[in-house]
């Protein structure tokens, strides 16, 4: 089995990498049946000469490669047919800007298998960067209200390090009795609260949060069933809320009226509620002044997020009465950051946290035939064909 490290050639470009140079060498430790190529990059966050170092062969051509790892789509002139390929497609929600991407895959006759269709037998996600989503998302956040209130100017966080480099710039301003609310209990969620318990920011229960206050800056990571109602007033469980969205009704108004922050880590399906709607931010009971929108669905949930914004220009005022984009400091406006690529301001700790968990979960079904299922669930096409897992994006490629 013959794998390849390929070159990042999307815009903007990512520094992220599947494999660390550490991690791709104890691959070969591991599986000294396995060769591993590198393909040279002059954007990686790690450098060919740190691959060269370890001992690992760095070339410009890997065609003779069996499996080629990336992170963001390939551009269509550099698909290499009938390859076997792992890369986020953002083609599984029927992503109209990559159809011919995936139209490409198909005619080139090649194995697509993509991160985010990497699940255990429950169909649990196995891999991906939502923890780094989480923990730069929420220190964009606070940066935000730093911004907005003239209080503080935090660096970029693409211009720091690390996690902890995060944390100890963060730890640095002393922030006035403010009250964040947190949706998600995922690696987003999870990766955001790691920021929050870094500052020592006080977690309170949601019962608190929305009736006391507080001398100190104070936080709640809430769950779906606190912020969405059934219609009919009953109380059921969590299942019932993702086995019926379309019974329940957002229940998010109580926390708008209490928080100031507001940091959005949830996963959003299909057919549920909006959680945070344009009346509820228009309501002159409104408190959300800041919402860093980690999840980031443009025209889904919450009615701020107007559109993703870049790590390059990352912050934008929302007019909650006029439903528009006005400036950060407009003094109606509630800051909005919904950077939607997150993770490629922190490259280094991203790649060695996904390169972890690909080595935990994805490389032992290589060797030994696949006994888990992981790369049969994870694989999308198949010789010119949707598996069928993935039959449900036919009319997609066909362009209906």
């Amino acid at each position: 089995m013959k794998f390849g490290i390929i070159k990042e050639r999307k815009n903007p470009p990512d520094r992220r990498v599947v494999f660390t140079p550490e991690e791709a060498s104890r691959l070969l430790k591991e599986h000294p049946e396995a060769q591993l190529k590198v393909e040279s990059s002059d954007i990686r966050v790690f450098t060919d000469e740190e691959y060269k170092s370890l001992g690992l062969e760095v070339t410009e051509d890997v065609s003779d490669c069996d499996v080629l790892f990336g992170v963001k789509e390939v551009p269509l002139e550099w698909l290499i047919p009938n390859k076997k390929y792992f890369f986020f497609s953002h083609t599984i929600k029927k992503q109209p800007h990559n159809r011919k991407l995936l139209q490409a895959i198909l005619e080139k006759k090649i194995d697509l298998y993509d991160h985010e269709t990497i699940v255990d037998a429950n169909y649990k996600r196995l891999i991906g960067f939502g923890r780094y989503a989480g923990i730069v998302g929420a220190y964009n956040g606070i940066r935000a209200f730093g911004i907005k209130f003239e209080l503080f100017n935090l660096p970029k966080a693409e211009t720091l390090s690390s996690k902890d480099d995060l944390i100890a710039r963060l730890r640095r301003q002393t922030l006035p009795p403010i009250k964040i609310v947190l949706t998600g209990h995922g690696k987003v969620g999870m990766g955001a609260k790691e920021i929050l318990d870094g500052m020592k920011i006080k977690q309170v229960t949601p019962e608190h949060f929305l009736s006391k206050n507080y001398s100190g800056p104070v936080y709640t990571q809430i769950d779906v069933l606190d912020y969405n109602k059934r219609i009919d007033g009953k109380l059921l469980d969590k299942e019932d809320f993702y086995a019926n969205p379309q019974d329940y009704t957002s229940d998010f108004e109580r926390f708008s009226q209490a928080a100031d922050i507001f940091m959005a880590g949830h996963f959003y399906g299909n057919g549920a509620p909006v959680i945070l709607s344009r009346e509820m931010l228009n309501s002159k009971d409104n408190k959300i002044k800041v919402i860093a929108d980690i999840s980031c669905d443009v025209d889904g949930p919450i009615a701020a997020t107007i559109k993703a914004s870049t790590i390059a220009d990352p912050l934008f005022g929302y007019l909650p009465s006029e439903h528009k984009e006005v400036d950060v400091f407009h003094p109606a406006a509630i800051v909005v950051m919904s950077v939607d690529n997150l993770p490629c301001e922190l490259p280094k700790d991203a790649s060695e946290g996904f390169g972890e968990m690909f080595m935990e979960h994805v490389i032992p079904a290589f060797f030994n035939g696949d006994k888990d299922g992981i790369l049969q669930r994870a694989k999308m096409t198949e010789n010119g064909k949707l598996t069928e897992r993935f039959k449900y994006l036919q009319p997609f490629v066909d362009g209906e």
